[in-house]
């Protein structure tokens, strides 16, 4: 009989050996994210419907009162404005560039390697760093405003303090617009991941199979062509890619702002991290720190579950 098979004994207890050492390896990992992070987030959840806005907890339940009140303030209306702008000016800033520098390496150049560590290298700088040297930079007194200030430009240096919003349309307390001081964390942000989305894109394009380009090329079709009709659909999954990631990392951003501007004057560089951070451990105000913190939870999660619904679909066809 087949199942008095020594042989076939053996590589059933071995098989049922493997996968209980498998369940068993994953086993602490599991508790640890269940309880580290899984746990956290649901205590959070939980924290921001209380009543615990002073030193002394007081659990008692107030319903979404924090969220409102939060809503309701001039920090957090900035907050959201300057969030939505960055966002959008810092993802479609890098993707551009990173394409661009991605197109130049992909061209076979001489010391490739050396151009893809220098345009990489920003990223190895942690983002404090990276906001301490940018203010010098960009600070009225030194750095770039100093040359400036030679060329007889002596109206732009005051641009990295200024609280003009331009153009500036009024809705709620708050004006619409691009906060001028916000350009200077935007010029950090995006000389640090701008190399992140040429690596990305770099790996897609040498994913291209040479066979396309060359049928367009067969064509007539000349180099822009080729590149609009033929390269760039291919990078379409490396663009959702890039986006999602570079738009979870700006809507969390807090060191570089941190050690660049601080929340600025009038909030015009503030982001809802930073408003977190001062609500919850400089204000003593957790359930409103912890109502911001589920807001900034909500808005990840809208990017990124999406992609990662998608993600499942593709893997379950292929």
């Amino acid at each position: 009989m087949p199942g008095r098979d020594p042989v076939l004994r053996r590589k059933r207890k071995k098989f049922s050996w493997d996968k209980t050492s498998a369940i068993l390896t994953l086993v602490p990992s599991l508790i640890l994210l269940g309880v580290f992070v899984y746990g956290f987030i649901g205590w959070t959840g939980w924290v921001s419907t209380t009543a615990w806005n002073s030193i002394i907890p007081d659990f008692a339940s107030v319903g979404l009162r924090n969220f409102k009140i939060i809503f309701s303030t001039f920090r957090f209306q900035s907050d959201l404005r300057n969030m939505v702008v960055f966002t959008a000016l810092f993802i479609a800033l890098c993707l551009v560039i990173g394409i661009a520098l991605a197109l130049l390496i992909d061209q076979k150049i001489r010391a490739e390697s050396l151009f893809r560590s220098l345009y990489l290298f920003p990223m190895a700088i942690s983002s404090v760093a990276t906001g301490v040297v940018w203010s010098w930079l960009l600070n009225p007194t030194t750095g770039v405003n100093l040359i400036l200030k030679s060329l007889g430009l002596n109206h732009l240096p005051e641009w990295f303090l200024s609280t003009r919003i331009l153009p500036g349309t009024p809705l709620g307390q708050i004006e619409i617009a691009l906060p001028l001081a916000l350009l200077a964390v935007l010029i950090a942000a995006v000389w640090q991941m701008s190399g992140f989305a040429m690596a990305v894109y770099l790996a897609g394009l040498r994913g291209i199979p040479e066979e396309l380009k060359e049928a367009a090329r067969i064509d007539g079709a000349g180099p822009w062509r080729t590149f609009w009709s033929v390269v760039l659909p291919q990078l379409k999954g490396t663009t959702t890619t890039i986006i999602i990631i570079l738009t979870a990392a700006s809507l969390k951003v807090f060191g570089l702002i941190y050690a660049m501007t601080g929340p600025g004057q009038d909030f015009v560089t503030d982001m809802p991290s930073m408003n977190m951070f001062d609500t919850t451990y400089q204000g003593n105000q957790f359930a409103e720190g912890a109502a911001i913190a589920i807001v900034m939870l909500i808005l990840i999660a809208i990017f990124i579950i999406p992609y990662l619904i998608s993600t499942l679909k593709q893997g379950e066809e292929a």
